[in-house]
């Protein structure tokens, strides 16, 4: 496959970006996204061409959330329910060009390229998304009771890697879908429950300072995220927050 590439280039957060086009050739349809822009790092090194293109990445398993990418104007790419790293260029045809951009969202600053800063996740996770009251020893299996209901919502939620294709996708900025499933993930559980009000009511006041926006309502998180969280946890989340500042 030969492609053509439009990837955002910029030195760092206050420098001016602006899109540079490279071509690749001979890529292997089965060859993931993450290859492909190494063969093209390659390139550029070998060629003395500019300087290698900076991108996030670690697991390349679906499993970290560092390599989200904005591809054709979606997060992670045309496939769905993947990161980028699992993304294939079998989902391209020849001579295809492809766009590539970091996530836009402000609590997100580019570091360079297509890296951006996610430390707002943290912050809002250092806020309230853990038990920190002492649970004891490992109990067994069945010694908490728990339903299969619950014990599969809070799993569904738990399966957020925190990539950001929520935030990069919503119109808002919004990281409603990230703090509804680390929130929902604890408050289906008996071992979150102590410290549930608290927990809501710090995140969600963490995320509006960090500088997310409001959610819109419009389903594009849920449609782009790759572990396919569901918005139903952040009607969750509302009912909990609701919940916590009326009690």
């Amino acid at each position: 496959m030969d492609l053509t590439l439009k990837i955002w280039r910029q030195a760092n957060a206050t420098a001016k970006g602006k899109f540079e086009t490279y071509t690749v050739k001979n890529i292997s349809p089965d060859s993931s996204f993450l290859e492909m822009l190494d063969i093209l790092n390659q390139q550029l090194i070998e060629d003395n061409i500019a300087t290698p293109v900076c991108f996030d990445h670690d697991c390349r398993e679906g499993i970290c959330g560092m390599c989200g990418l904005y591809i054709n104007g979606r997060a992670h790419g045309p496939d769905k329910g993947v990161t980028t790293c699992q993304l294939h260029m079998r989902k391209f045809k020849d001579g295809d060009t492809i766009v590539i951009e970091p996530w836009r969202a402000k609590p997100f600053p580019i570091i360079k390229d297509l890296v951006v800063d996610r430390t707002a996740f943290d912050k809002i996770i250092a806020a309230g998304g853990y038990v920190s009251v002492n649970t004891g020893g490992i109990p067994d299996a069945n010694a908490i009771p728990i339903s299969k209901k619950d014990a599969d919502t809070a799993m569904d939620a738990a399966a957020c890697i925190g990539c950001g294709a929520c935030v990069a996708s919503c119109k808002n900025a919004s990281a409603m879908l990230f703090v509804a499933a680390k929130v929902s993930q604890f408050a289906h559980l008996p071992q979150g429950k102590v410290e549930a009000k608290e927990r809501v009511k710090n995140m969600v006041s963490k995320m509006d300072e960090v500088g997310f926006g409001n959610c819109t309502n419009t389903g594009a998180c849920e449609a782009e995220c790759p572990k396919e969280i569901s918005i139903l946890h952040i009607a969750k989340l509302n009912r909990e927050f609701f919940a916590a500042k009326i009690c």
